[in-house]
C-alpha cells in the first residue's frame, strides 16, 4: 500500500483562548467538534498549550486514557490524587495513566514546589493523550529526564508500549501497539521516520522539509498512512519534532 500524507498547517487547529490558556489543538476537543478529526490511529489528542503564571488547569478528573506531556519552555507542576507531583520541564518524558480513574491538576507556579521567586514566565507544552489496550487498569505515573539522550541526536524514545522498545524507552505506555519519539535536530540534520501503519509528525519548534511534501512549519502536523521512513530535513535554525508511531487505530462509536 502506498503512503498517505495529510498536512495539517498550525493555522487550521481549533483554537481554545481563555485568558489564563491559549491553546491549539489537532484534533477535536472539549467545545470544538468535527466529527471528521476525530483522532488518527490511536492519537485522540495533541494539544500546544501555552499557560500563564499563577494559572493552571484546576483539578479535574480523567478515565481510561494514557496522557504523555512534553513540557518546550517553563515548569509545569503536575499533583494527583495517587499522591505524585512535581515540577515538569524541558526534557522530562512524563506519563499519566488515568487507568480506572485520577484527578489532577496542572499549574504554571512552579514556585509554589521548588520554592524559587515568583516568575512571569508562561509555560508552552505539548499534551497528547492515546487510548490504552486495556480499561480499568490502575492509575500511574511515570517521569524521566531524556535531555542527555536528546544532546546525542537522532531519535529518541520518549514513550512506548513496544515490546521492540523494552530496552530503549524513557517512560511506558499501556498500549501495546504505540510509540512516541522525539528529536532535536541541528540546522539541516535530515532523519528517516518510520515505518509504520500510522504515523503522526508533529513540529513542535522551527520548521523541516518532509519527503514528499515540502515545508513544515512550527505547529504544523502530517499524518502519514501506510509511512515508509520518509525523510525530514530540518530548517537553518533547526526543529524539534514529534513522532508518534502506531499500529493500530482506534474506532470511536
Amino acid at each position: 500500500m502506498a503512503s498517505t500524507i495529510d498536512i495539517r498547517r498550525a493555522g487550521e487547529r481549533f483554537h481554545t483562548r481563555a485568558g489564563w490558556l491559549e491553546s491549539h489543538h489537532s484534533f477535536s476537543f472539549s467545545r470544538h467538534w468535527d466529527p471528521a478529526n476525530t483522532h488518527f490511529g490511536l492519537l485522540l489528542v495533541s494539544n500546544d498549550d501555552v499557560i500563564a503564571p499563577g494559572t493552571g488547569f484546576e483539578t479535574h478528573p480523567h478515565r481510561d486514557m494514557e496522557i504523555i506531556t512534553w513540557v518546550l519552555d517553563g515548569g509545569l507542576v503536575h499533583q494527583d490524587s495517587e499522591g505524585n507531583n512535581g515540577v515538569i520541564y524541558p526534557g522530562l518524558a512524563q506519563r499519566m495513566s488515568a487507568g480506572a480513574g485520577i484527578l489532577h491538576s496542572e499549574k504554571n507556579d512552579s514556585w509554589t514546589l521548588t520554592g524559587a521567586p515568583e516568575h512571569r514566565d508562561p509555560v508552552r507544552l505539548i499534551q497528547m493523550w492515546v487510548v490504552p489496550d486495556a480499561a480499568g487498569i490502575a492509575p500511574g505515573y511515570e517521569q524521566l529526564d531524556i535531555n542527555e539522550q536528546l544532546g546525542q541526536g537522532g531519535w529518541t524514545t520518549l514513550a512506548s508500549g513496544m515490546a521492540k522498545h523494552d530496552s530503549q524507552r524513557a517512560i511506558g505506555i499501556r498500549q501495546r501497539h504505540a510509540a512516541l519519539h522525539v528529536a532535536r535536530l541541528r540546522p539541516s540534520e535530515t532523519l528517516d521516520t518510520v515505518t509504520a501503519p500510522f504515523a503522526h509528525l508533529y513540529v513542535a519548534r522551527g520548521e523541516l522539509a518532509l519527503e514528499g511534501s515540502g515545508l513544515l512549519h512550527e505547529g504544523d502536523a502530517a499524518r502519514i498512512g501506510a509511512a515508509e521512513g520518509q525523510r525530514i530535513t530540518a530548517g537553518p535554525e533547526g526543529a524539534e519534532v514529534l513522532l508518534w508511531e502506531m499500529n493500530a487505530a482506534v474506532e470511536l462509536g
